[in-house]
């Protein structure tokens, strides 16, 4: 392992840019994962991350020194830096100091639909964010599309939000959801309080296109007049919306009961 001591070595003035810009994780096409549980997972689906940086009180930590030990059998070269050092590149307050240094996902993203997918337009919160992609992946689904104007998908809030469903998912950001939704194969379902179905008396058992928008305005006008259809939620007149969090979640696991029930896998 190699230390580091000194916040004017180049490596450390590289992490400490990337860890408090936004403009230099997008231009580098890199990102952090703060903590152990999100380099456990990026282990175990993604492999060897660029870089793993340590805190010095940590290295001892038994799930750190796992880490460790993994990666360096992979030969990759870990960096232990003082606490204080460290302190200052986390957004983690009292965790285990560990952090790794990924590839963000570039991927060009596929041009017509044709798996259960989500459609993200103009998603602001990184919270909504996140839990939207952990919600997805935990229901099987495995493509997520975020429009432009969305919240970045691989900012250090988003990835906590998250909990490692990043690694099970492709995640194509800055996309023509116009273009996307118009040339779908799939039925491309929203939710709206202006219709009587259900989501319950929806057929949700074959491959669809989930869309949600922005927190406060909904989904683009434009863009709900592609949708195939229409769904509500039933809910207590009492509330006026559900957070839209929560509406995918019910959606993308009334699919799954429908899956179930339906005998799909």
């Amino acid at each position: 392992m190699k230390q580091i001591s000194s916040r004017d070595n180049a490596l450390y003035k590289e992490l400490k840019h990337l860890a408090g810009s936004a403009s230099a994780r997008k231009k580098a096409a890199k990102t952090m994962l703060d903590g152990v549980h999100l380099c456990q997972a990026f282990l175990q689906h993604r492999g060897a991350p660029e870089l793993c940086v340590v805190s010095a009180s940590c290295v001892d930590h038994h799930e750190v020194a796992h880490i460790l030990a993994l990666c360096e059998e992979d030969g990759l070269d870990c960096i232990v830096l003082p606490d204080n050092l460290y302190q200052a590149l986390s957004q983690v307050e009292n965790g285990v100091g560990i952090l790794f240094v990924i590839a963000a996902n570039q991927e060009q993203a596929p041009l017509q639909l044709s798996v259960n997918t989500v459609l993200l337009d103009n998603l602001q919160d990184p919270g909504n964010l996140g839990s939207i992609l952990r919600s997805a992946a935990g229901a099987g689904i495995r493509q997520v599309f975020c429009s432009t104007g969305s919240a970045s998908a691989w900012s250090p809030k988003v990835l906590r939000a998250g909990m490692g469903a990043h690694f099970l998912l492709d995640i194509f950001e800055a996309v023509d959801l116009h273009a996307l939704i118009s040339a779908s194969s799939i039925p491309v379902l929203a939710t709206s309080s202006h219709t009587e179905t259900t989501i319950y008396q929806m057929d949700l058992n074959r491959p669809l296109a989930w869309l949600f928008g922005h927190e406060g305005q909904g989904v683009d006008p434009e863009l709900m007049a592609l949708a195939t259809d229409t769904v509500t939620i039933p809910q207590k007149a009492e509330i006026e919306s559900l957070n839209v969090a929560a509406s995918a979640a019910i959606c993308f696991f009334e699919q799954v009961r429908q899956q179930i029930a339906g005998g799909s896998k």
